[in-house]
């Protein structure tokens, strides 16, 4: 692995339309695109990452190397919102610490996506079998985030039957929600058609991808600015947990992938994994599950702090400390 530079990773053209579009609420500029549009942009690097890390998983086999990240990315999903929620617990309520914890044990895929631009913008290759890692990791948190509510908190009488329901609609949301399907849909379509499929799609999910990233991550630098400022006052324990949680979270990323003896890029993927925390997928399911959190509070952690903080500083750190700890790999 050749050196890489804190300057390298921060001036490619995904990263510098982020900060555009930072800048361009920090000035009260106008500039945004239509909420059909986002969703346009979200549904197809789904698609994209998906299929072509299932053709990358075909041409790679379900090796005990593969099978082994797997298991463990499905592992830490479900055992970070336990060591967070105990933590949170000092300054909040059962409620939010909860959906907090959910939060930081789940992902965040438009991290993950920056992190393979970086990796491609390098020259870096990684494995396909990191998306299926992705995929995996998304519903875990959402569960044991509910369950630490449901355990520590108050309930009524007459709550049992109403609890059965929403645990079963839980389940049922974190497994069947949009994006969820189409991210392990477009990953078993891409192992079921292998490199054939590539080729006849690559036009449509491979060409384009970098534009359509760019696209998305100068909407995310705006909806980010836009959401640091609903963090409440008096917030300096919110800000540190979700910029320290980030640094240790993907540091066990990296010190997982050193001893399972991934390649460097990989490391970097996990690193990002652990370390991202959801804005689509918990608080879609916390509206629902966990109703008396305040997501005025974990929305803005992950979407205004953590975010931000991987893609400017959090990504290059990761690389560097990798760069280290691979000795030039």
């Amino acid at each position: 692995m050749s050196a890489v530079s804190l300057t390298e990773t921060l001036l490619s053209a995904p990263i510098l339309f982020f900060f555009l579009g930072m800048v361009a609420v920090w000035i009260r500029s106008d500039l945004h695109l239509p909420e059909q549009i986002s969703k346009f942009l979200s549904i197809y690097l789904l698609m994209a990452i998906g299929f072509h890390g299932g053709v990358e998983l075909a041409e790679s086999g379900l090796t005990a190397q593969v099978a082994g990240v797997l298991a463990v990315a499905a592992l830490a999903a479900a055992a970070i919102p336990l060591w967070c929620y105990y933590i949170l617990r000092f300054r909040l309520d059962v409620q939010n610490s909860a959906a907090i914890a959910a939060t930081y044990g789940s992902i965040s895929a438009v991290t993950f996506v920056t992190g393979i631009a970086v990796l491609q913008s390098l020259n870096m290759p990684y494995s396909g079998h990191m998306v299926a890692a992705m995929a995996l990791m998304e519903s875990p948190a959402i569960i044991v985030g509910v369950l630490l509510a449901r355990y520590y908190g108050r309930k009524a009488a007459n709550a049992d039957e109403r609890e059965k329901t929403s645990t079963a609609e839980l389940l049922r949301e974190a497994f069947a929600s949009g994006p969820v399907v189409l991210l392990m849909g477009s990953v078993a379509i891409g192992f079921l058609t292998g490199p054939s499929g590539w080729t006849s799609m690559k036009p449509v999910l491979g060409d384009p991808f970098k534009g359509i990233l760019t696209l998305f991550l100068l909407d995310m630098g705006t909806t980010a600015a836009r959401s640091l400022k609903r963090l409440p006052e008096a917030s300096g324990f919110l800000v540190t947990f979700a910029i320290v949680a980030a640094v240790l979270h993907a540091g066990l990323g990296i010190a997982i992938a050193r001893v399972m003896g991934l390649a460097p890029g990989d490391a970097l993927l996990l690193a990002v994994l652990l370390g991202s925390g959801s804005y689509i997928a918990v608080p879609a399911a916390a509206r629902m599950a966990l109703p008396e959190a305040n997501p005025g509070i974990y929305l803005p952690m992950s979407l205004g702090v953590t975010f931000p903080f991987n893609v400017v500083v959090g990504i290059p750190m990761y690389l560097m400390l990798i760069q280290f700890a691979w000795g030039g790999q």
